[in-house]
């Protein structure tokens, strides 16, 4: 019996040691060496008539602004309820007011002023009439006196009168016509009194009206219907005369004004060097709300600014609600249209100018093209033939001309598209699963393949959501196990 037990021990560990032996063969033999096929999103394009969109960044400015200043100086003793910033404000209406009293007290002495004048005009006037008056009475008593003179000379002739009667009338013909330039002197006199009178009336008149207006600008109103801004004064403080006090702004009356490049500004002139009037939209990102507003480009600045570039070029605004002057936003201008062109995504065009196309056997070709705009995440290019075939949209260092790939179109049902190979390695710890298989999972091994699913960009959503669903259920297709597990490298 010793020697049975023997034997048979003998022929256990021989059979275990050829056990082994076998497997270690099978694992050592070489695998056989295949092609791997990648998965790549191609897309058959078409060409057409496409309108490029510049889009350039550029700054909210205001067309009309009011510098709110005080055209006197003294104390503010009333603000306008609501004079703040950002605060509506309509035309015409009172903002504030400063201390009127010595304005209102020099337009009262210059009242005074004035019915002093109009007085002393009045007297100058009554002396006026009374110098006339005096002036003709000095002059019918020289009519007299000549009159006289002339009866004693007439005597005289004819030897009834004497020579010193004459004398004495012709002396008081020569008295008469001195009191006459006497009294014309004195009329001259008033006359000029009546003129003085009506220059300082005059110039009252003037200091009243500036002390009027001095009593009115101790009121600041509003130019214009806005917006306040930078507002500084407060009740009580002193003011100095031409103070900045705020500005007002008015919303409706914006322009954006962006720097574009050379080449840039050069497709949207026209013939004769002139802007062309084309309509723009200005976007502006507000914590993922976009706040959008249609304009139209209207000008160009007249010179370069020094040590700057390109050409800084203004469009007015429609109507733009949610703007504020010095925002930052987003001016899109189209440009003109281009003939039998391709719209393809900016991954798809490689550094060296060419694209990747679907060929024969499912192989890359390599087409050259040439980029006429880039478009955000796209780009607009010129190929001849280009047409109707398919495009890889994702090129990779992996993908180049002669790989075969397995096209991934968009809109396929079939939830493998988004996996990068083809070639599933056999699960760990025994042979591959047939896919049609259904697996349990642990909660570990169940969150590691969530987690590989959810850290995939590459992925389409779709196909992300079909797959998580099915990660969900209680069993899994051993299929998607095995693909998801070669995705990495299990």
């Amino acid at each position: 019996m010793l020697a049975v037990t023997l034997v048979v021990l003998a022929l256990a560990i021989h059979l275990v040691l050829s056990a082994l032996q076998a497997r270690q063969a099978v694992r050592s033999m070489p695998r056989p060496a295949q092609e791997r096929v990648f998965a790549a999103t191609v897309e058959t394009v078409t060409a057409g008539t496409i309108a490029p969109r510049l889009e350039t960044y550029g700054e909210v400015r205001s067309r009309r602004t009011l510098e709110l200043r005080a055209p006197r100086g003294g104390r503010v003793i009333w603000l306008a309820d609501g004079f703040e910033d950002g605060a509506l404000v309509s035309a015409g209406q009172d903002l504030l007011r400063v201390d009127p009293s010595d304005a209102r007290a020099a337009r009262d002495l210059a009242l005074s002023d004035r019915t002093k004048a109009e007085a002393d005009s009045r007297d100058a006037v009554r002396a006026l009439e009374l110098a006339r008056d005096e002036l003709a009475s000095a002059q019918s008593q020289a009519e007299l006196r000549r009159a006289a003179a002339d009866r004693q000379r007439t005597l005289r002739e004819r030897g009834v009168g004497s020579d010193a009667a004459l004398e004495t009338a012709e002396l008081a013909v020569q008295q008469a016509e001195q009191a006459v330039l006497s009294r014309r002197q004195a009329t001259l006199t008033a006359e000029a009194r009546v003129d003085q009178a009506n220059v300082a009336l005059g110039r009252l008149a003037i200091t009243i009206a500036e002390a009027e207006r001095a009593l009115a600008e101790t009121v600041l109103v509003a130019g214009f219907s806005g917006r306040l801004s930078d507002v500084t004064a407060v009740v009580g403080g002193l003011v100095g005369q031409n103070e900045r006090l705020g500005q007002i702004i008015d919303p409706d009356a914006l322009e954006v004004g962006a720097r574009l490049s050379t080449a840039q500004f050069a497709r949207l002139i026209d013939g004769q060097g002139d802007l062309r009037p084309v309509a723009v939209t200005a976007s502006l990102d507000v914590q993922g709300i976009a706040i959008s507003a249609t304009g139209q480009l209207v000008r160009s600045a007249a010179a370069v600014g020094e040590g700057q570039a390109g050409r800084l070029v203004y469009a007015t605004l429609d109507a733009a609600p949610g703007f504020r002057p010095g925002d930052f936003v987003t001016l899109a201008i189209p440009e003109p249209a281009l003939e039998q062109v391709v719209q393809l995504p900016a991954t798809a065009l490689g550094v060296d100018g060419t694209v990747l196309v679907l060929g024969a056997d499912d192989r890359l070709e390599t087409v050259p093209v040439h980029l006429e705009r880039r478009q955000g995440a796209q780009v607009i290019v010129q190929a001849a033939g280009l047409a109707g075939r398919e495009v890889v949209t994702e090129r990779t260092a992996l993908l180049g001309a002669g790989i075969r790939i397995r096209p991934i179109r968009p809109g396929a049902a079939d939830e493998s598209a988004a996996l990068p190979a083809t070639i599933a390695p056999p699960s760990r710890g025994g042979p591959p699963a047939e896919a049609g298989e259904m697996v349990d999972l642990t909660p570990e091994r169940r969150a590691e393949l969530v987690a590989l699913v959810q850290g995939n960009a590459r992925m389409p959503q779709e196909a992300k959501d079909r797959i998580l669903s099915q990660l969900a259920q209680d069993r899994v297709p051993a299929g998607i196990i095995a693909r998801l597990e070669s995705r990495r490298g299990g």
